[in-house]
């Protein structure tokens, strides 16, 4: 039976998508961890930050087969991108395109094994605006993939049909496969090539989302202070409700995270609170968490 031409047109097409982008793939180890990355810039390869061991030696295989040693520049947790250097910079840089994701689209995720690359071929499932990541990581934009990812092809990055860079393959929630975009790469690996981190906002606080008894809407109690921190200067204690912050009702501890990027840091903010039964204002000044 012969192949339609269309197919085999397809095939090779795939194939020289594959081919293009290889020499720019490499395999990360870490303590029990394989995964995928791809060379950002000279020296610099970007990784999924969720695949890389929190301890021990980190080393990354090159097209080939040649294993040299990494050393993490910077992770960031919260958008899953992390930053390795290694002593080579005659690697091609892979080229991030800023053009969104179409949904429907073919996509092709070129990923590395043993300096070998390796692909598989999927479609976008769905594509939606700017995200939080559950983490508190600012997502340019949801990207899901139809496409079973396997665990040593994560960090790989994710082609178009047109060969365009979308970003980065990982796993998402319930192990969907979801895509770190392009444009959130650049600015959290530019970030951490600068600084080995990314500013966020500190409050010093534990917190919870409860439900008022009185009018049955959600707020955010404190659970626990850090009494070097920040809501411990603004005489924040263990029990208050945070009501409202800044004129806007609070009404999971999860939203009110997401407010503390990195311009929340210094920046004074006005908390209405609830204490005893009695409601009152206090002037929290945002600090700046310490730590990757």
């Amino acid at each position: 039976m012969s192949i339609p031409a269309s197919l085999a047109e397809l095939s090779a097409v795939l194939g020289q998508l594959a081919a293009a982008a290889s020499p720019s793939l490499v395999s990360v180890r870490s303590h029990r961890s394989v995964s995928s990355g791809f060379v950002w810039g000279p020296g610099l390869v970007v990784t999924a930050d969720e695949a890389l061991a929190e301890q021990g030696d980190v080393a990354v295989i090159l097209p080939g087969g040649e294993t040299v040693v990494a050393q993490i520049a910077g992770r960031d947790a919260t958008t899953d991108v992390a930053l390795l250097r290694i002593e080579r910079s005659d690697l091609p840089p892979l080229v991030l395109a800023d053009g969104p994701a179409e949904t429907g689209g073919l996509v092709l995720v070129i990923g590395a094994q043993d300096g070998a690359a390796t692909a598989a071929l999927g479609v976008v499932f769905r594509v939606a605006g700017a995200w939080h990541s559950l983490r508190g990581g600012d997502i340019d934009a949801r990207i899901e993939l139809d496409l079973r990812l396997r665990r040593n092809a994560e960090g790989g990055v994710v082609l178009n049909a047109a060969g365009r860079a979308l970003g980065m393959a990982v796993f998402g929630p319930r192990r969907r496969t979801l895509v770190i975009p392009s444009a959130t790469i650049k600015r959290v690996a530019t970030a951490l090539e600068s600084h080995g981190r990314i500013v966020r906002g500190y409050l010093g606080l534990g917190l919870q989302t409860v439900t008022l008894a009185d009018s049955q809407r959600t707020a955010v109690m404190v659970m626990s202070v850090d009494p070097k921190g920040p809501g411990a200067a603004a005489g924040l204690f263990q029990g208050d409700i945070l009501l409202a912050w800044d004129g806007t009702e609070v009404g999971n501890f999860r939203a009110l995270l997401r407010s503390l990027g990195p311009d929340s840091v210094g920046r004074a903010a006005r908390v209405t609170i609830r204490r005893g039964g009695e409601t009152q204002e206090v002037q929290l000044t945002i600090g700046e968490r310490q730590g990757t």
